[in-house]
């Protein structure tokens, strides 16, 4: 390990040990990306004694600023582009109704022991005398060469204790592509319950790193599976299963979502994008009907969807701002592109499309094209070629009418200032009509136009122009 402990800062931090007599080791996740190699910014350093005291020192030396946080008994400076946490070695107990531990003083071993994971358990001496040795007494290394997620004590109990950890073993298995052992799998189903004393804030943090992990379904189906989604997200757990009626079926749309989901993490890192690939069926088990002539229909589930969604925003704390209405558009419009690549493509209906999706038609359309999940390979490569179309259509009628982001020509404000009349019914009226008119293509998307046309609208429904707003 020795080679791979290149910052100066460890040497600093080891020759700082060395002249306080103090052990230190950097432990944790720092230690399980160095060996998998991958880029952390993330640096825990462990103290056996005084940690906040031994950052305050350290602090002195790089001569830069220490955050305290006396009442977790950790402290916080910045190296470079990098976050070195210092924490006191523990040991840590717990009370059936909180996550919150009771710490007092321990030894590197005690500190080990309270790890969630093995792989997150190991820690690489910084003293001089054992400057880069590896220090794993469960199996770390060995579980990252086997690409498994293990828990140091009985996983029950480190389960019960803490329960986030069951989200954060999901997390990990996620993210790196390993998979939790049988063990812990049945303790997570066993301990699910214990969940319910986590906040939300935190489960729907472990949530977003599972979503923007490579292949999320790899944890929607371990969450699935142990019974933790039916408990941290009901709605989603609900899109399970097959009902048949006189012999027809319908789509599992739990198992739907997840290849919708993962068709998206491979071409968008965009975590709302995916949250739309999430959300877009979810309405489906509330407007499940069966009809003896056409089957299962679901009329109506990407408008009720949309409706529901800034409900599980707030449920799961998520925020209820551009993210979460560009969330709920997406979800209004997600059938859309799917009816145009169906229909013969006219233009009016690329304008309405273009116009309803503004800035996210892009969006929409990566949307779109990865809810097409059928096995049917004729079927998926006509809607495929269909979808060329419709973004070619889109394409054009963009570069021709410039209705991205569009707004009528002629405003609110200037058919009242024409005519001479305050808000109200009629403005509505002829603002709506000189809307439709360009989005038909009935007249063209110029104000000269739209202004003809206002005049026209006001002299029939009896208004006299008291103003002339074409000069």
């Amino acid at each position: 390990m020795k080679q791979h402990l290149q910052l100066p800062l460890f040497k600093l931090l080891g020759k700082l040990a060395d002249e306080t007599e103090t052990p230190v080791f950097v432990i944790g996740g720092f230690v399980r990306d160095l060996i998998l190699k991958r880029p952390s910014k993330d640096i825990d350093i462990l103290v056996v004694g005084n940690g906040v005291s031994f950052a305050e020192q350290a602090g002195k030396i790089l001569n830069t600023k220490v955050s305290v946080f006396r009442s977790f008994g950790t402290a916080m400076l910045r190296y470079k582009d990098m976050e070195v946490e210092f924490v006191g070695a523990r040991k840590e107990s717990y009370r059936t109704d909180s996550r919150k531990p009771i710490v007092e003083n321990g030894t590197l071993e005690d500190d080990q022991q309270r790890r969630d994971f093995n792989i997150n358990a190991m820690a690489i001496s910084l003293n001089q005398y054992s400057f880069g040795e590896l220090i794993d007494p469960f199996g770390g290394l060995t579980d990252i060469e086997a690409k498994i997620i293990r828990t140091p004590l009985d996983p029950a109990v480190t389960f019960s204790d803490d329960p986030l950890r069951m989200m954060r073993a999901v997390r990990f298995a996620t993210q790196l592509g390993f998979r939790i052992h049988p063990d812990a799998l049945r303790a997570i189903e066993q301990q699910k319950e214990r969940i319910k004393i986590v906040s939300k804030e935190r489960i729907s943090t472990e949530l977003n790193k599972i979503i923007a992990s490579p292949k999320p379904s790899v944890g929607f189906n371990y969450l699935f599976d142990t019974g933790l989604l039916h408990l941290v997200f009901p709605q989603m757990a609900a899109l399970q299963g097959v009902e048949i009626i006189e012999g027809k079926g319908h789509k599992d749309n739990f198992y739907h979502t997840l290849e919708v989901l993962d068709n998206i993490a491979s071409v968008s890192d965009d975590l709302w994008l995916r949250w739309a690939a999430i959300l877009h069926d979810i309405a489906k088990p509330a407007t499940k009907r069966f009809d003896k002539k056409q089957g299962w229909t679901f009329h109506g589930h990407e408008d009720r969807g949309a409706r529901m969604v800034p409900k599980i925003f707030a449920q799961l704390k998520l925020p209820l701002n551009d993210k979460m209405k560009f969330v709920q558009k997406l979800v209004l419009l997600h059938l859309r592109p799917i009816v145009l690549a169906q229909d013969i493509i006219t233009d009016s209906a690329v304008r309405r499309l273009l116009f309803e999706a503004g800035e996210d038609i892009d969006s929409l359309m990566q949307l779109c094209h990865a809810d097409v999940t059928t096995k049917n390979e004729y079927k998926k490569k006509r809607y495929r070629d269909n979808f060329e179309l419709v973004k070619q259509k889109l394409k054009d009628v963009e570069e021709r009418d410039k209705l991205r982001n569009w707004q009528p020509p002629v405003s609110g404000e200037d058919i009242m200032q024409t005519f001479g009349i305050k808000a109200g019914r009629e403005v509505g009226m002829i603002k709506n009509q000189i809307r439709e008119a360009i989005l038909d293509g009935d007249i063209g998307n110029s104000r000269e136009e739209a202004l003809q046309l206002m005049l026209r609208l006001g002299k029939e429904i009896g208004l006299q122009p008291a103003a002339d707003l074409s000069k």
